[in-house]
């Protein structure tokens, strides 16, 4: 594998986001009467490209697809402005990819993406990755190319890290390629084949593996040892793009050369600053704004560790 110290780069989705706050997320059949509608540059991928900038420490490449639309200049300005390089796909004929997101009074968000360009992604497109460290994708692109992105890595020396979201089956074949595989409990669960968190760790078929668990933290296996991170308290306004912050900042503080016990805490402060601010790329914090946090009084204390290695089916004295 290669050393530390080159570049992340990252291959998958962009959208631009229609935001809308209301008292709750309707449930089926039901028509919520929303507080206006904001618009915010998104997509996992991006999200995950501009979190990864912000963490700073490593450099970060963006593969993308976009529509020749209005829309396409607001996604490459914010990640322009982040300092991502990007590899942009002119996809002809197709829109910049869209999401629609309602955002309720907890906190709490439904989500309907159209991908628009973002399908245009093809296995071809991946340009040669030089000194890049890691290479990070997710599913809002075509399965056949994050495949084909993932074997092209592991053929590299690149570490390959998946976020295997939003939530789909995946064939052995990719689930081989991947170094690091990030997942949410439901993601877990679908991809293990159980609800039990140890017991899904032990069944999947990638070595090293986060578990992100919302308000409650992230835990962690790699080489056989697990890794209990708690979250750090916030007053949560939207949760949008908190995953994605978390992905980004935890890929860049591996490809600056942070130990992953290390940039577990780093990369869960920095998804709780983004739960206290509006919109995706708009909520994700700087490196001096997580800085900031983890030098202050916002820790977590032991009880926060041991009901988190509880509720994962570990016990304390093991992680």
């Amino acid at each position: 594998m290669k050393p530390a110290q080159g570049h992340v780069f990252v291959a998958g989705s962009a959208n631009l986001d229609f935001v809308v706050r209301a008292a709750h997320v309707p449930a089926p059949g039901e028509t919520v009467l929303g507080r206006g509608l904001e618009l915010h540059p998104g997509g996992k991928g991006a999200n995950q490209a501009l979190a990864c900038a912000r963490a700073g420490g490593a450099a970060t490449h963006m593969l993308l697809a976009l529509g020749e639309d209005a829309f396409a200049a607001t996604l490459e300005t914010s990640l322009r402005d982040a300092g991502v390089q990007l590899h942009i796909v002119r996809a002809q004929g197709a829109a910049t990819g869209t999401a629609f997101i309602c955002v309720s009074d907890d906190a709490e968000n439904a989500i309907t993406v159209a991908p628009g360009a973002n399908d245009a992604l093809a296995p071809h497109h991946l340009p040669p990755l030089g000194e890049a460290t890691h290479l990070l994708l997710q599913l809002e692109t075509p399965l056949a190319s994050v495949e084909a992105y993932a074997r092209a890595a592991r053929d590299a020396g690149v570490r390959v890290v998946l976020n295997a979201a939003p939530a789909r089956a995946l064939p052995a074949s990719l689930l081989a390629l991947v170094d690091l595989l990030i997942v949410n409990e439901g993601e877990l669960a679908m991809l293990a084949g159980t609800d039990d968190i140890a017991g899904g760790l032990e069944r999947i078929g990638v070595d090293d593996v986060v578990v992100t668990l919302g308000a409650r933290g992230c835990i962690a296996r790699s080489g056989g040892v697990m890794h209990v991170q708690p979250a750090f308290r916030v007053q949560a306004m939207d949760t949008t793009a908190a995953g994605d912050t978390f992905c980004g900042a935890l890929v860049a503080r591996l490809g600056a050369g942070d130990a992953l016990s290390d940039a577990l805490r780093y990369a869960a402060a920095a998804s709780a600053l983004a739960c206290t601010r509006a919109g995706a790329q708009s909520s994700v914090p700087t490196r001096e704004e997580v800085v900031a946090m983890l030098s202050g009084s916002n820790d977590q204390d032991s009880n926060d560790h041991d009901a988190l290695a509880a509720h994962c089916g570990l016990a304390a004295s093991s992680c």
